[in-house]
């Protein structure tokens, strides 16, 4: 059987990396399953990569799963230049991508986990017909902040780029058991999984390990939405959409409040539930479901979210 996604990709012959060229970057990413089975698009979270989907793919074996990096992640092309990133970037990268994938073959699915599910949500309130089904893990919207946060933003934001930029080094080599123990102490996620997302985030010179992940991924962007903003974008959200979300996961809009414009002179504050009324509001046709986990429970879990998955596509 002819591979449609041989013209999309470059694939290798000895494993399920694949490379993907756009017109403005080069993506790296994770191929499994066979050609001819539908086809769903995973796309991780901040400082993650490919690999966090070799969980969940085991058990989609009824379809055909393309994990790909985000530029400055895993072996994906960092973005040129030295200006600070913003997650908006992604949007285009997304576009650019279904763009290719659809002159080949349908787009069943995407999936899409926190960073990832921001992306995706957000471009499918304004694209939800570029593919079939839509499913967010520990997401569902944009983030937004207060207007009144956006000039202090601003100032911390490019004080840092700038701290960065005059203070680069060499890169130092990193040890990867050192790596993996410092990210299960800051995120909690299970040995094991900090070990299969940090192998893919470095690389290997002689005979030592280095980051090859963009630096600037760590440094605070200049602006951030507000709820209006967001608001805006994400009302009357048209894609079929499945949510799902961890027991013991981040808080689906961080930790914010809503403040906007009321009638006359008054103002309006959501937080909390209300909130999150108010975003599942947007959507037209929201399946939510929560599952026993932490904020990545699609690798600790991944049995009960592909279970879930799997009856939402069916």
């Amino acid at each position: 059987m002819n591979d449609p996604l041989a013209s999309l990709c470059t694939l290798s012959q000895e494993s399920d990396e694949v490379t993907i060229t756009l017109p403005h970057i080069r993506l790296g990413g994770r191929l499994w399953g066979e050609a001819g089975k539908p086809l769903l698009l995973a796309l991780h979270g901040w400082l993650d990569n490919a690999n966090s989907f070799a969980p969940l793919a085991q058990h989609l074996d009824d379809y055909r799963l393309l994990a790909i990096d985000w530029p400055g992640h895993g072996a994906s092309q960092h973005r040129p230049g030295g200006y600070p990133l913003h997650w908006i970037d992604y949007l285009y990268d997304l576009e650019l991508l279904i763009d290719a994938i659809v002159r080949h073959q349908p787009l069943h699915g995407v999936i899409g986990h926190s960073l990832g599910g921001i992306v995706a949500s957000a471009y499918s309130a304004a694209f939800a017909e570029k593919a079939e089904r839509w499913i967010l893990i520990e997401a569902l919207a944009p983030l937004f902040e207060s207007p009144d946060k956006s000039k202090l933003r601003l100032r911390r934001s490019f004080d840092a780029h700038q701290r960065a930029a005059t203070s680069q080094m060499a890169p130092k080599p990193v040890v990867l058991d050192a790596a993996v123990r410092a990210r299960h102490k800051l995120t909690g996620l299970d040995m094991p999984w900090c070990r299969l997302i940090l192998e893919r985030n470095l690389q290997q010179m002689e005979g030592h390990c280095y980051w090859r992940s963009d630096p600037r991924l760590k440094l605070d962007s200049p602006m951030r939405l507000n709820f209006d903003h967001v608001s805006g974008l994400m009302q009357g959200h048209a894609g079929k959409v499945l949510a799902i979300h961890a027991t013991t996961g981040y808080p689906l809009m961080g930790n914010v409040s809503a403040t906007r414009a009321g009638s006359g002179n008054s103002t309006e504050h959501r937080t909390g539930d209300s909130l999150a009324d108010s975003v599942a509001a947007w959507y037209q046709d929201l399946t939510q479901v929560r599952l026993e986990g932490d904020h990545h429970l699609h690798m600790g879990n991944h049995l009960e979210v592909a279970a879930a998955i799997k009856a939402f596509l069916a």
